[in-house]
């Protein structure tokens, strides 16, 4: 993943009547925190305008102006009140500089010892027609957990950090590329999406026909460096030591075409077509490839679940760790708020710290156990757990979504593949929610506390439909 700084625009308001050393004193503290963070501020100069802050209609345009030239750097906008503030001043520099990026508005909190006219801040007003010129523009805005609060404290601290993770998913999933390799398969009419819908919100899908890469791993000989160096790094990942070595070369070469693959296409992520041709035509199966690369922070859904890929790498994106594809796959006993989530095997190895490679039982039922090495056996023991899905409503031609947490539980669980038991409070009304709905079987898990920030990135900025299931609230 990216790792440079992610920059933020900072508008730093004022109003002519309020105490002007009060914004020197804001830009010390953001210019800390953000430094704390490992955050880059773009923010005007004390020499463009009185203090670097934005009064005049002036002071708007010369602020617009440098966030114009960074556009291609600046993730979101901070907005920060020391003061009452002009609300024309920030509106007017939004609309100007036109970044179409998360803003978040922050106010300072008044002392009732300094509410005299030369140490007032009537901040707590200013916000609300901050965000009432903001809402008269259309721009849409984010709003810390205290109405005033200031930068240095640790509640504003963690707004920064979500607000933060909001701005990655926003752009991540503005510019995303997703590879599509094969068809779906024909029994899962459930992976159905719209490709048109996708590219209209600035998400792309490259698609390869599964015989080219299946052809490129067959045409790798044994003799080729890149292959040892791909069994090696098999073995390096997992426990392969019950994989017969046949079959570990077949799972090293369909590795590097799936390497080459994204590497070529510049992708993020890619969605596979994991039954039943590979294990046909190949002779394994090709989930280790997938949790390799999940691993590494290019995401891989099985059955060719583009939409599902998608949403592993917002969550992804929201909480800087690996997610994991998964079914909604049984009741747990007869406790109504836990289920048991699963899959034959591809899930990343942070989620599985007794990871081995295997073959898959169920596929092999069918299509022979000796065609199917290379699924992932494991459990995931305890942990938070962040949840959601992303689909295309074709009928509608709108993205919809929902997100939620619970937890990961330690509860005994005797079965195969990857496996976990979830506890998600009132997890019958969110089943209701899915089934009446017409989402996915598969639901993507994330092992954090990120739901409210894919909620406000999906619904506030990307303009996507979002149902937050936040039982705790009603």
């Amino acid at each position: 993943m990216n790792t440079s700084p992610l920059a933020l625009g900072v508008i730093f308001g004022n109003r002519d009547f309020f105490p002007d050393r009060l914004v020197p004193d804001a830009r010390a503290d953001v210019t800390r925190l953000f430094g704390e963070l490992g955050l880059e501020p773009i923010m005007l100069d004390p020499s463009e305008s009185k203090l670097g802050s934005v009064e005049t209609h002036r002071d708007a345009r010369a602020c617009a102006e440098l966030f114009r030239r960074n556009r291609d750097r600046i993730s979101g906008v901070l907005v920060c009140l020391p003061n009452f503030g002009d609300e024309k001043g920030v509106a007017d520099t939004l609309k100007l500089a036109g970044l179409d990026v998360p803003v978040l508005v922050q106010a300072y909190p008044d002392e009732l010892d300094k509410l005299d006219v030369i140490r007032r801040r009537d901040a707590w007003c200013g916000k609300i027609s901050v965000c009432n010129n903001l809402r008269q523009a259309g721009i849409p805005y984010s709003l810390t957990t205290s109405h005033v609060v200031r930068p240095l404290d640790e509640s504003f601290r963690r707004d920064l950090k979500d607000f933060v993770a909001v701005c990655r998913v926003v752009r991540g999933l503005r510019k995303v590329r997703l590879g599509a390799v094969g068809a779906r398969p024909s029994a899962f009419n459930t992976v159905r999406y719209s490709e048109k819908i996708l590219e209209r919100n600035g998400i792309s899908v490259v698609t390869v026909d599964l015989s080219e890469i299946l052809g490129a791993a067959g045409k790798i000989g044994d003799a080729d460096r890149r292959l040892t160096s791909k069994i090696d790094e098999i073995k390096a990942y997992a426990n392969a030591s019950l994989v017969p070595a046949a079959k570990l070369m077949q799972m090293a070469r369909l590795g590097i075409v799936l390497d080459d693959f994204v590497a070529t296409n510049h992708l993020d992520a890619t969605a596979i077509q994991c039954w039943t041709s590979v294990q046909s035509n190949h002779g394994c199966n090709v989930c280790t490839s997938m949790s390799m690369m999940s691993d590494n922070f290019l995401p891989s859904a099985c059955e060719v679940d583009v939409t599902g890929v998608l949403t592993m790498y917002a969550m992804q994106l929201a909480s800087l760790s690996p997610s994991a594809i998964v079914d909604w796959n049984n009741n747990y006993g007869s406790d109504a708020d836990k289920c048991v989530l699963f899959h034959c095997g591809n899930w990343a190895k942070s989620f599985l710290p007794d990871i081995k490679i295997l073959n898959a039982p169920i596929l092999g039922s069918t299509l022979g156990v000796e065609n199917t090495w290379g699924a992932l056996d494991g459990r995931t023991p305890a942990a938070p757990l962040s949840y959601g899905r992303i689909t295309t409503d074709d009928t509608a031609g709108v993205i919809r979504t929902y997100v939620g947490e619970g937890a990961l539980t330690n509860d005994e669980l005797r079965t195969f593949g990857n496996r976990a038991v979830a506890h998600v409070p009132k997890l019958q009304k969110l089943m209701r929610y899915v089934c009446r709905e017409g989402f996915e079987h598969h639901v993507v898990m994330n092992a954090s506390r990120t739901a409210g920030i894919l909620a406000e990135a999906f619904g506030r900025y990307l303009g996507w439909e979002v149902y937050h299931h936040e039982p705790e609230q009603e």
